[in-house]
């Protein structure tokens, strides 16, 4: 027997205490809300019942007699007027913004849109019911709290991001039983979380994995929103990685990689939602209260604002909407163990209402969260509207993903001339960028690919994008790829080629750790993963996205990255809280934070910074660092050799202890030191680190000043 009263308007959702559920839902513009129960396998709901009570803009009530496992939905009664930006259409089914878990998925049929779709005259409203084609919300139990599931924290200096997809990562891997591959489960399992830890990796970064939709126009192709930057719901796990495990898998997944060491960042998606423009479906939020939670042209509120190019961009200034956001933060944090994330165009988040200010409430709300504020937070620093990239603009606490990094290293080993002054700005924690608002190094996310482009391997192997399974011709995807394919487009059996592809790769992968800030590595790069040149594969659901663990086309890549993390974690040189500025470290000290050489063993001079074809160069840091080995990095992108003199100016002597002219990178023990003044070969192509040289110099103890 199921009794209705009033209720309370807070907390929104569907909370269980034990005698029943009380739901709550915020529509502003709304005029009355029907709860609908489903039973399982009904086509349609068994009981409709009216929130009796609206408080604050809140329509609330409580029903005794419904349990955990209750499948649930809304419909929403309010104005039908495009014109002015309401959308409203009791016969749509709509989805609990709040929903902690979802079951079912979206059946795309023409029901699902609250206009009339193929009419000449638009808007004109659509009395079909959408029920049988929605998902619905499940009532879930009341959390308890697992102390197993308290982040790792571990500090941004230490950190090493791995960025991968939840399916992709698992879904050939021998050793996860069948049953379990492409599943949060299946991240649990030994070999994934070993193949993690062996390659140094402290933190496991998902591609979006809150509740999401695959596209219609995906479907009508046979193709899925595979990435997941379309989101549905923003509490509820996406279904379709649950398996027989359940939520419980992705929680035991948490828990494991964090008894590990590592800690789980999830990419999030609060810049627009699945509903696309206006002339898009009704899901959820269009339906619950379209001019609350889209932002909404002035000039003709029927329209959508697009920041995003996905069709709508989500109201984060709405103190509803900026509520909805934060609760869902704070959700992953406290159930889940969620010790980080990365914001998805991030730039709309901070449009107050419409202009990008790292003042805006968003960032304002964040810091002063006691839950909040102590996660790693991440932006993709850029939308698609007007100033919407926003590169260095973040507030303090925030780090970004420095595309700019990303260009400049591809360049420089590409061979691009003026690299020189990008390349060193990147190697030393992008100053220019971060320091203007207050922020260290630790600010700038440095990487050279991620899911979105050519993987590594496809950096080296590529210079056109391949696309044509994507199914548009190869429009899609960006044509800025800072590639080169050494004269074949493709896979090659010329043993010249695919060496020199390999040299490349791991000159790219060692600027990545040697660089100050936050390294990221994208999934597979550690086993040459290719896309056959796919640079926008977000709908291949397929062996083009998926980690091939039966094949690895370069053995000891895997054992260099490790070789490079265990250098990174070795020298706190290469993991600076603060900037290099070239200053001397003491003011009668002839040696500097950093000192840029020459390949005679000079300084580099104005002129040396100028030539556009200077291909070889020395960073030699750890100077000012009194506990720990001073370092030397020799880069040469050149296609010849580069004698590099060891100049008297940085001390000696050195050991080389890492070179990308080895398979695994590391320098075999033994290896004799190099004196000041001496001179050393460095290949065409290639990195070469030493440290030591910690005897005096010109009178001065490096490490004391």
């Amino acid at each position: 027997m199921i009794a209705v009263d009033d209720g309370v308007p807070a907390p929104l959702g569907a909370h269980f205490d034990g005698r029943g559920v009380n739901f709550a839902l915020f529509s502003e513009n709304a005029t009355a809300v029907d709860l609908c129960l489903f039973d399982p396998g009904e086509r349609h709901e068994t009981r409709t019942i009216r929130l009796p009570r609206r408080t604050d803009d809140v329509f609330h009530g409580y029903l005794r007699g419904v349990l955990p496992g209750q499948l649930y939905g809304y419909r929403v009664h309010g104005p039908w007027d495009p014109a002015r930006g309401h959308r409203f259409n009791p016969a749509k089914l709509v989805l609990d913004p709040y929903a902690r878990e979802i079951a079912g998925r979206i059946h795309w049929h023409d029901s699902l849109y609250a206009y009339r779709r193929g009419l000449q005259r638009p808007d004109q409203i659509d009395r079909r019911d959408s029920a049988l084609h929605m998902p619905k919300g499940v009532v879930t139990a009341p959390e308890v709290p697992d102390l197993a599931l308290q982040p790792v924290r571990r500090p941004l200096s230490e950190t090493v991001i791995y960025e991968a997809h939840v399916k992709a990562l698992t879904m050939t891997h021998p050793e996860v039983p069948e049953a379990e591959r492409g599943t949060y489960a299946a991240l649990a399992h030994p070999a994934i979380i070993e193949h993690l830890w062996k390659l140094g990796v402290t933190a496991l970064e998902l591609l979006p994995i809150q509740a999401f939709a695959d596209d219609r126009f995906l479907v009508e192709r046979g193709l899925v929103n595979f990435w997941g930057y379309s989101p549905l719901n923003y509490f509820a796990p996406d279904p379709r990685y649950l398996g027989a495990s359940g939520i419980t898998g992705l929680k035991a997944a948490i828990r494991e990689l964090n008894a590990a060491g590592i800690e789980t960042i999830l990419d999030v998606v609060y810049n627009h939602t699945a509903e696309a423009d206006h002339t898009g479906p009704t899901l959820s939020f269009r339906g619950i209260d379209n001019a609350a939670y889209y932002k909404l042209d002035p000039a003709d509120p029927r329209r959508e604002i697009d920041c995003t190019g996905c069709g709508n961009t989500f109201e984060a200034a709405h103190p509803r909407v900026m509520q909805l956001i934060l609760d869902s933060l704070r959700h992953w944090v406290t159930a889940y163990g969620v010790a980080g994330f990365r914001f998805d165009l991030a730039s709309s988040l901070g449009r107050a209402p419409h202009d990008f200010t790292p003042r805006a409430a968003f960032f304002q709300a964040v810091a002063q969260d006691p839950v909040l504020a102590r996660v790693k937070l991440i932006a993709e620093p850029w939308d698609i509207g007007m100033g919407g990239y926003q590169l260095g603009g973040y507030p303090r606490g925030w780090s970004e993903w420095n595309d700019q990094f990303r260009d400049s290293v591809r360049g420089f080993w590409r061979g691009d001339p003026g690299q020189l002054p990008k390349l060193t700005q990147g190697l030393s924690g992008s100053r220019e960028i971060f320091a203007p608002s207050r922020r260290s190094p630790l600010a700038s996310i440095n990487f050279a690919a991620s899911h979105d482009g050519y993987t590594l391997a496809d950096v080296v192997a590529y210079e056109e994008k391949h696309n044509a399974a994507n199914g548009e011709d190869n429009r899609d995807g960006h044509g800025h790829n800072v590639s080169r394919n050494y004269g074949v487009e493709g896979p090659t059996e010329d043993p010249g080629i695919r060496a020199l592809r390999a040299r490349q790769t791991r000159n790219l992968l060692a600027t990545i750790f040697l660089a100050q800030g936050v390294p990221m590595l994208l999934m597979g790069d550690e086993r040459a993963r290719t896309q056959g040149g796919n640079n926008n594969a977000y709908c291949q659901d397929n062996p083009t996205s998926w980690m091939d663990w039966a094949r690895d086309p370069d053995p000891d890549l895997a054992a260099f990255v490790a070789a490079l993390t265990r250098l990174r974690r070795e020298q706190p040189a290469l993991r600076r809280r603060d900037f290099l500025d070239g200053a001397r470290i003491a003011p009668d000290a002839p040696l500097r934070d950093v000192h840029w050489l020459a390949p005679d063993g000079t300084e580099m001079d104005e002129a040396d910074w100028g030539d556009a074809a200077r291909r070889c160069l020395g960073m030699q840091i750890g100077n000012d660092i009194a506990h720990g080995e001073r370092v030397l990095v020799l880069l040469n992108a050149g296609e010849a050799a580069c004698d590099f003199a060891l100049s008297p100016l940085i001390g000696g002597p050195w050991r080389p202890v890492f070179d990308t002219a080895l398979p695994t990178g590391a320098v075999p023990p033994g290896h004799a030191p190099v004196r000041a003044g001496a001179h050393v070969a460095m290949p065409a192509r290639s990195v070469l680190v030493l440290t030591g040289g910690n005897g005096t110099v010109a009178g001065f103890v490096p490490g004391t000043a």
